[in-house]
Protein backbone atom coordinates (compact mmCIF):
# COMPACT_ATOMS: atom_id res chain seq x y z
CA UNK A 1 0.00 0.00 0.00
CA UNK A 2 1.37 3.42 -0.99
CA UNK A 3 1.97 6.12 1.56
CA UNK A 4 -0.78 8.31 0.08
CA UNK A 5 -3.36 5.55 0.49
CA UNK A 6 -2.17 4.85 4.03
CA UNK A 7 -2.60 8.51 4.96
CA UNK A 8 -6.10 8.54 3.47
CA UNK A 9 -7.18 5.49 5.52
CA UNK A 10 -5.69 7.03 8.68
CA UNK A 11 -7.52 10.31 8.01
CA UNK A 12 -10.85 8.53 7.58
CA UNK A 13 -10.26 6.52 10.78
CA UNK A 14 -9.50 9.65 12.81
CA UNK A 15 -12.48 11.43 11.30
CA UNK A 16 -14.74 8.53 12.41
CA UNK A 17 -13.38 8.65 15.94
CA UNK A 18 -14.04 12.38 16.09
CA UNK A 19 -17.60 11.95 14.92
CA UNK A 20 -18.27 9.25 17.54
CA UNK A 21 -16.83 11.44 20.31
CA UNK A 22 -18.97 14.38 19.17
CA UNK A 23 -22.16 12.35 19.20
CA UNK A 24 -21.49 10.89 22.66
CA UNK A 25 -20.60 14.31 24.07
CA UNK A 26 -23.71 15.90 22.55
CA UNK A 27 -26.02 13.20 23.95
CA UNK A 28 -24.48 13.56 27.39
CA UNK A 29 -24.94 17.33 27.40
CA UNK A 30 -28.58 16.98 26.34
CA UNK A 31 -29.58 14.21 28.77
CA UNK A 32 -27.79 15.38 31.90
CA UNK A 33 -29.94 18.52 32.50
CA UNK A 34 -33.12 16.46 32.10
CA UNK A 35 -31.91 13.92 34.64
CA UNK A 36 -30.93 16.68 37.04
CA UNK A 37 -34.33 18.37 36.63
CA UNK A 38 -36.18 15.15 37.35
CA UNK A 39 -34.00 14.56 40.38
CA UNK A 40 -34.69 18.03 41.71
CA UNK A 41 -38.44 17.61 41.27
CA UNK A 42 -38.48 14.25 43.02
CA UNK A 43 -36.43 15.08 46.08
CA UNK A 44 -36.43 18.84 46.52
CA UNK A 45 -39.93 19.95 45.61
CA UNK A 46 -43.37 18.60 46.44
CA UNK A 47 -45.19 21.06 44.19
CA UNK A 48 -44.68 18.95 41.08
CA UNK A 49 -45.51 15.62 42.63
CA UNK A 50 -48.90 14.02 43.20
CA UNK A 51 -47.48 11.38 45.53
CA UNK A 52 -48.65 11.53 49.14
CA UNK A 53 -45.81 11.41 51.66
CA UNK A 54 -45.50 8.43 53.97
CA UNK A 55 -46.47 8.85 57.57
CA UNK A 56 -44.46 7.08 60.26
CA UNK A 57 -45.83 5.29 63.29
CA UNK A 58 -43.86 4.59 66.46
CA UNK A 59 -44.47 1.08 67.69
CA UNK A 60 -43.65 0.14 71.29
CA UNK A 61 -42.07 3.61 71.68
CA UNK A 62 -38.86 2.78 69.84
CA UNK A 63 -39.69 1.22 66.49
CA UNK A 64 -40.28 3.32 63.39
CA UNK A 65 -42.57 1.83 60.77
CA UNK A 66 -43.65 3.39 57.46
CA UNK A 67 -47.38 3.78 57.07
CA UNK A 68 -49.12 4.20 53.73
CA UNK A 69 -51.70 6.98 53.27
CA UNK A 70 -55.14 6.01 54.65
CA UNK A 71 -57.41 3.92 52.47
CA UNK A 72 -61.17 3.83 52.28
CA UNK A 73 -63.17 1.40 54.39
CA UNK A 74 -66.76 0.73 53.49
CA UNK A 75 -68.54 -2.06 55.40
CA UNK A 76 -72.26 -1.62 55.96
CA UNK A 77 -72.10 0.41 59.15
CA UNK A 78 -75.11 2.43 60.27
CA UNK A 79 -74.85 5.79 62.00
CA UNK A 80 -71.10 6.02 61.42
CA UNK A 81 -70.22 5.27 57.81
CA UNK A 82 -71.72 7.14 54.90
CA UNK A 83 -69.95 6.83 51.58
CA UNK A 84 -66.83 5.44 53.25
CA UNK A 85 -64.62 7.20 55.78
CA UNK A 86 -60.93 6.80 56.45
CA UNK A 87 -59.97 3.92 58.71
CA UNK A 88 -58.45 6.34 61.22
CA UNK A 89 -61.87 7.98 61.60
CA UNK A 90 -63.83 4.76 61.92
CA UNK A 91 -61.54 3.07 64.39
CA UNK A 92 -62.02 5.81 66.98
CA UNK A 93 -65.78 5.56 67.25
CA UNK A 94 -68.29 2.93 68.26
CA UNK A 95 -70.20 1.78 65.20
CA UNK A 96 -73.42 -0.06 64.58
CA UNK A 97 -72.95 -2.90 62.11
CA UNK A 98 -75.69 -4.64 60.16
CA UNK A 99 -75.07 -8.36 59.86
CA UNK A 100 -74.68 -9.61 56.29
CA UNK A 101 -75.25 -13.05 54.76
CA UNK A 102 -72.34 -15.34 55.65
CA UNK A 103 -71.27 -13.32 58.70
CA UNK A 104 -70.31 -15.02 61.94
CA UNK A 105 -69.39 -13.39 65.23
CA UNK A 106 -65.77 -14.45 64.73
CA UNK A 107 -65.64 -13.04 61.17
CA UNK A 108 -67.15 -9.71 62.25
CA UNK A 109 -64.62 -9.39 65.08
CA UNK A 110 -61.83 -10.19 62.63
CA UNK A 111 -63.19 -7.69 60.08
CA UNK A 112 -63.02 -4.88 62.63
CA UNK A 113 -59.73 -5.98 64.17
CA UNK A 114 -61.05 -6.59 67.68
CA UNK A 115 -61.22 -9.62 69.94
CA UNK A 116 -64.26 -11.90 69.83
CA UNK A 117 -64.79 -11.30 73.56
CA UNK A 118 -65.04 -7.55 73.01
CA UNK A 119 -67.78 -8.03 70.42
CA UNK A 120 -69.67 -10.43 72.69
CA UNK A 121 -69.44 -8.09 75.72
CA UNK A 122 -70.68 -5.11 73.71
CA UNK A 123 -73.78 -6.99 72.61
CA UNK A 124 -74.43 -9.17 75.67
CA UNK A 125 -73.91 -12.31 73.58
CA UNK A 126 -72.25 -15.70 74.06
CA UNK A 127 -70.04 -17.59 71.59
CA UNK A 128 -72.99 -19.89 70.94
CA UNK A 129 -75.34 -17.00 70.10
CA UNK A 130 -76.94 -17.09 66.66
CA UNK A 131 -76.94 -13.94 64.53
CA UNK A 132 -79.07 -13.24 61.46
CA UNK A 133 -78.71 -10.99 58.38
CA UNK A 134 -80.13 -7.55 59.11
CA UNK A 135 -79.42 -7.79 62.83
CA UNK A 136 -77.53 -4.80 64.24
CA UNK A 137 -74.46 -5.26 66.40
CA UNK A 138 -72.46 -2.70 68.37
CA UNK A 139 -68.77 -2.79 67.51
CA UNK A 140 -66.20 -1.09 69.78
CA UNK A 141 -63.30 0.67 68.04
CA UNK A 142 -60.68 -1.41 69.87
CA UNK A 143 -60.59 -4.56 71.94
CA UNK A 144 -61.95 -3.75 75.37
CA UNK A 145 -65.14 -2.86 77.19
CA UNK A 146 -67.87 -0.27 76.51
CA UNK A 147 -69.03 1.24 79.81
CA UNK A 148 -72.02 3.51 80.59
CA UNK A 149 -71.19 5.86 83.47
CA UNK A 150 -73.60 5.83 86.42
CA UNK A 151 -74.06 8.07 89.45
CA UNK A 152 -71.16 7.76 91.86
CA UNK A 153 -68.70 6.30 89.35
CA UNK A 154 -65.07 7.44 89.25
CA UNK A 155 -62.53 6.88 86.51
CA UNK A 156 -60.16 5.06 88.89
CA UNK A 157 -62.90 2.72 90.09
CA UNK A 158 -63.94 1.88 86.54
CA UNK A 159 -60.33 1.25 85.50
CA UNK A 160 -59.79 -1.06 88.48
CA UNK A 161 -63.00 -3.02 87.94
CA UNK A 162 -62.39 -3.61 84.24
CA UNK A 163 -58.59 -3.91 84.38
CA UNK A 164 -57.97 -0.78 82.33
CA UNK A 165 -55.39 1.97 82.56
CA UNK A 166 -56.62 5.36 83.80
CA UNK A 167 -54.35 7.38 81.51
CA UNK A 168 -55.33 5.31 78.47
CA UNK A 169 -59.03 5.69 79.24
CA UNK A 170 -58.66 9.46 79.60
CA UNK A 171 -56.67 9.79 76.37
CA UNK A 172 -58.82 7.49 74.25
CA UNK A 173 -62.10 9.11 75.35
CA UNK A 174 -60.74 12.68 75.06
CA UNK A 175 -61.56 13.38 78.70
CA UNK A 176 -60.17 16.31 80.70
CA UNK A 177 -56.79 15.56 82.30
CA UNK A 178 -58.55 15.35 85.66
CA UNK A 179 -60.55 12.37 84.42
CA UNK A 180 -63.87 14.08 85.11
CA UNK A 181 -66.82 11.97 83.98
CA UNK A 182 -70.59 12.43 84.09
CA UNK A 183 -73.70 10.29 84.36
CA UNK A 184 -74.65 9.14 80.88
CA UNK A 185 -71.10 9.21 79.48
CA UNK A 186 -70.18 6.22 77.34
CA UNK A 187 -66.55 5.21 77.79
CA UNK A 188 -64.26 2.90 75.88
CA UNK A 189 -61.88 0.97 78.15
CA UNK A 190 -59.02 -0.05 75.81
CA UNK A 191 -57.80 -3.55 76.65
CA UNK A 192 -60.43 -3.85 79.38
CA UNK A 193 -61.78 -7.18 80.58
CA UNK A 194 -65.16 -8.11 82.03
CA UNK A 195 -64.94 -9.30 85.66
CA UNK A 196 -65.51 -13.04 86.05
CA UNK A 197 -67.14 -12.73 89.47
CA UNK A 198 -70.21 -10.54 90.04
CA UNK A 199 -69.57 -8.25 87.08
CA UNK A 200 -70.89 -4.73 87.38
CA UNK A 201 -73.39 -3.98 84.62
CA UNK A 202 -71.90 -1.86 81.84
CA UNK A 203 -75.30 -0.79 80.48
CA UNK A 204 -77.72 1.76 81.99
CA UNK A 205 -81.05 0.80 83.53
CA UNK A 206 -84.19 2.18 81.90
CA UNK A 207 -86.57 4.42 83.88
CA UNK A 208 -90.27 4.65 82.95
CA UNK A 209 -90.97 7.74 80.90
CA UNK A 210 -94.28 9.42 80.16
CA UNK A 211 -94.84 10.17 76.48
CA UNK A 212 -95.27 13.85 77.21
CA UNK A 213 -92.11 14.14 79.32
CA UNK A 214 -89.97 15.33 76.41
CA UNK A 215 -90.83 17.86 73.73
CA UNK A 216 -89.27 17.95 70.28
CA UNK A 217 -85.89 19.75 70.54
CA UNK A 218 -86.25 21.65 67.25
CA UNK A 219 -88.78 24.02 65.69
CA UNK A 220 -91.89 22.50 64.09
CA UNK A 221 -92.34 20.50 62.06
CA UNK A 222 -90.55 17.91 64.23
CA UNK A 223 -88.74 16.28 61.32
CA UNK A 224 -86.80 13.07 62.02
CA UNK A 225 -84.19 12.37 59.37
CA UNK A 226 -82.74 9.19 60.86
CA UNK A 227 -84.44 6.68 63.10
CA UNK A 228 -83.00 4.90 66.11
CA UNK A 229 -79.23 4.43 65.97
CA UNK A 230 -76.26 4.34 68.32
CA UNK A 231 -76.63 5.26 71.11
CA UNK A 232 -80.44 5.30 71.59
CA UNK A 233 -80.59 8.38 69.38
CA UNK A 234 -82.54 9.89 66.50
CA UNK A 235 -81.58 12.75 64.19
CA UNK A 236 -83.66 15.89 63.65
CA UNK A 237 -83.18 18.35 60.80
CA UNK A 238 -84.76 20.87 58.47
CA UNK A 239 -81.57 20.81 56.40
CA UNK A 240 -80.19 24.11 57.73
CA UNK A 241 -77.39 24.86 60.17
CA UNK A 242 -77.87 27.58 62.76
CA UNK A 243 -81.47 26.72 63.66
CA UNK A 244 -82.46 26.74 67.37
CA UNK A 245 -82.02 23.67 69.57
CA UNK A 246 -84.23 23.47 72.66
CA UNK A 247 -84.04 21.56 75.94
CA UNK A 248 -86.41 18.60 75.62
CA UNK A 249 -87.16 18.81 79.34
CA UNK A 250 -86.09 20.84 82.37
CA UNK A 251 -82.84 19.87 84.03
CA UNK A 252 -79.23 20.68 84.91
CA UNK A 253 -76.57 21.06 82.23
CA UNK A 254 -73.93 18.43 82.98
CA UNK A 255 -71.35 19.26 80.35
CA UNK A 256 -70.70 21.38 77.30
CA UNK A 257 -67.96 20.02 75.05
CA UNK A 258 -66.76 22.26 72.23
CA UNK A 259 -63.77 21.93 69.93
CA UNK A 260 -62.08 23.76 67.05
CA UNK A 261 -61.16 20.41 65.50
CA UNK A 262 -62.65 19.43 62.15
CA UNK A 263 -61.88 15.76 62.79
CA UNK A 264 -64.85 13.53 62.09
CA UNK A 265 -64.19 11.57 65.26
CA UNK A 266 -64.04 14.54 67.62
CA UNK A 267 -65.61 13.46 70.94
CA UNK A 268 -66.32 10.00 69.58
CA UNK A 269 -67.99 11.39 66.46
CA UNK A 270 -70.53 13.47 68.39
CA UNK A 271 -68.58 16.67 67.78
CA UNK A 272 -69.72 19.67 69.82
CA UNK A 273 -72.33 18.48 72.28
CA UNK A 274 -74.31 19.20 75.45
CA UNK A 275 -75.73 16.79 78.04
CA UNK A 276 -78.56 17.57 80.47
CA UNK A 277 -79.50 15.62 83.60
CA UNK A 278 -83.25 15.61 84.25
CA UNK A 279 -85.00 15.23 87.64
CA UNK A 280 -85.94 11.60 86.92
CA UNK A 281 -82.28 10.65 86.42
CA UNK A 282 -82.49 10.48 82.62
CA UNK A 283 -79.79 12.23 80.60
CA UNK A 284 -80.30 13.74 77.15
CA UNK A 285 -77.49 14.47 74.70
CA UNK A 286 -77.52 17.09 71.94
CA UNK A 287 -74.80 16.38 69.39
CA UNK A 288 -73.32 18.17 66.35
CA UNK A 289 -74.22 21.62 67.68
CA UNK A 290 -72.77 24.77 66.14
CA UNK A 291 -72.85 26.95 69.25
CA UNK A 292 -73.78 26.49 72.91
CA UNK A 293 -75.92 29.03 74.75
CA UNK A 294 -75.60 27.37 78.18
CA UNK A 295 -72.88 26.49 80.68
CA UNK A 296 -72.18 23.44 82.88
CA UNK A 297 -74.14 23.58 86.13
CA UNK A 298 -76.83 25.85 84.69
CA UNK A 299 -80.47 24.89 85.19
CA UNK A 300 -82.63 25.10 82.08
CA UNK A 301 -86.37 24.97 81.58
CA UNK A 302 -88.22 22.85 79.06
CA UNK A 303 -88.23 24.55 75.68
CA UNK A 304 -85.36 26.90 76.54
CA UNK A 305 -83.01 27.52 73.62
CA UNK A 306 -79.70 25.89 74.53
CA UNK A 307 -77.77 25.76 71.25
CA UNK A 308 -77.81 26.21 67.49
CA UNK A 309 -77.73 23.32 65.07
CA UNK A 310 -74.46 22.32 63.37
CA UNK A 311 -73.11 19.25 61.62
CA UNK A 312 -71.91 20.72 58.34
CA UNK A 313 -68.99 18.50 57.26
CA UNK A 314 -65.61 20.18 57.48
CA UNK A 315 -66.66 22.75 60.08
CA UNK A 316 -65.21 22.77 63.63
CA UNK A 317 -67.07 20.45 65.95
CA UNK A 318 -69.24 18.87 63.24
CA UNK A 319 -67.97 15.43 64.16
CA UNK A 320 -69.04 12.36 62.21
CA UNK A 321 -71.80 14.03 60.23
CA UNK A 322 -72.99 14.21 56.64
CA UNK A 323 -75.04 17.40 56.98
CA UNK A 324 -76.74 19.92 59.26
CA UNK A 325 -78.73 18.07 61.92
CA UNK A 326 -79.20 17.44 65.64
CA UNK A 327 -78.24 14.08 67.16
CA UNK A 328 -80.63 13.60 70.09
CA UNK A 329 -79.68 10.77 72.43
CA UNK A 330 -81.38 9.51 75.59
CA UNK A 331 -79.53 7.69 78.38
CA UNK A 332 -81.57 5.91 81.04
CA UNK A 333 -84.89 5.66 79.22
CA UNK A 334 -86.36 4.75 75.85
CA UNK A 335 -86.06 7.46 73.24
CA UNK A 336 -89.67 8.66 72.82
CA UNK A 337 -89.00 9.80 69.26
CA UNK A 338 -87.65 6.45 68.07
CA UNK A 339 -89.47 4.87 65.15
Amino acid sequence: MTSSKLLAVLFIFLLGLGLIWFLVKDKSEISTPKLQTAKNQLFLSSKNSNLEPLDFLFLQKNTLKASLPPISYSPQVLGALAGGYEIEDVRNVIVEYEVEIGDTLWLIAQKFGISLESLLWANDLAESSIIKPGQKLIVPPVSGVIYHVKAGDTISEIAKTYKGNVDEIIAFNQLPETGEIFVGDILIIPGGKMPTVSPKSTAPTYAPLAKSYFICPINPPCRITQGLHWYNAVDFSHGKCGEPVYAAAAGKVLKVRLTNSTSRWAFGGAGNHITILHPNGVVTMYGHILRSLVSPGQYVSQGQMIATMGGKPGTPGAGLSTGCHLHFGVMGAKNPFAK
